[in-house]
């Protein structure tokens, strides 16, 4: 990742926001990065900000990491960044008992014909083999070390960028057996490197969790309505803000 200029006084910030499908469905799918109503938009507006959304469904702390390191649309945001958002590790956490490499490969297969038969195999053994609850996707150790990788990169670059990371949602999928056994050692993997590394936290479950249960949500049991969309922007807001005022706290103590 390239270096340059950094953020100056009177030029608009960037949020720079490396998700997965949780910041850009709503409760009936998939919407463009412009749509006001989904969090990354919500959280711009209110800082006077724009928004780089990069994001896919199924990303990993492995994506976010690729992505980091191997999108110009990255390297372009980072120079002029507010603060960088990581809204992945969710699906880290999910039980993932077939190889995730086997799910990214499918679009492959060829002919089309094999590729319904392998497709349909998958989604019927998925939800069935996800009742065990392992293993997940990327084991938390693994999940934090790519996390540290992307902010180490940052900090070479922009050693006084703030970082916000993620914990895990919730989820009531049928795809994954509605089970969520990983998303507590996810959690406390994801503590301890936000406390070794003053790296602050949004905690999307606590934000999430009564619209997700809830007839509000998206029927696929895992993205959410609007007002969680809602609640995790007011606790973005406050994140950034708050990780905004600490090198100037930082630097009032020091003097």
């Amino acid at each position: 990742m390239a270096s340059g200029r950094v953020e100056r006084d009177g030029e608009q910030p960037v949020l720079l926001v490396v998700a997965d499908s949780l910041a850009y469905y709503g409760p009936k799918g998939g919407l463009p990065a412009d749509d006001p109503r989904i969090w990354p938009n919500l959280v711009a507006k209110e800082l006077g900000w724009r928004v780089e959304l990069v994001a896919r469904i199924g990303w990993t702390s492995r994506d976010a990491w690729w992505a980091i390191t191997q999108d110009p649309r990255v390297w372009a945001a980072v120079p002029r960044a507010g603060a960088v958002v990581f809204a992945v590790g969710g699906m880290d956490s999910l039980p993932s008992p077939l190889p995730t490499a086997l799910r990214e490969q499918l679009r492959y297969i060829r002919p089309p014909a094999l590729r319904r038969v392998v497709r349909s195999g998958y989604q019927w053994l998925q939800p069935r083999l996800s009742k065990l609850g392992r293993p997940v996707a990327l084991p938390p150790k693994l999940s934090v070390e790519y996390l540290e990788s992307c902010r180490d990169a940052l900090a070479a670059i922009r050693p006084e960028l703030p970082v916000i990371g993620t914990f895990p949602s919730v989820h009531r999928c049928d795809a994954y057996g509605q089970v969520h056994t990983g998303r507590e050692p996810a959690v406390r993997a994801l503590a301890a490197w936000s406390a070794e590394k003053k790296v602050p936290m949004v905690d999307l479950a606590a934000a999430v969790r009564g619209n997700v249960f809830s007839d509000r949500a998206n029927p696929d049991g895992i993205h959410w309505g609007w007002d969680a969309h809602e609640e995790v922007a007011a606790a973005m807001i406050d994140a950034v803000k708050n990780a905004r005022r600490l090198p100037e706290s930082a630097e009032s103590e020091q003097g």
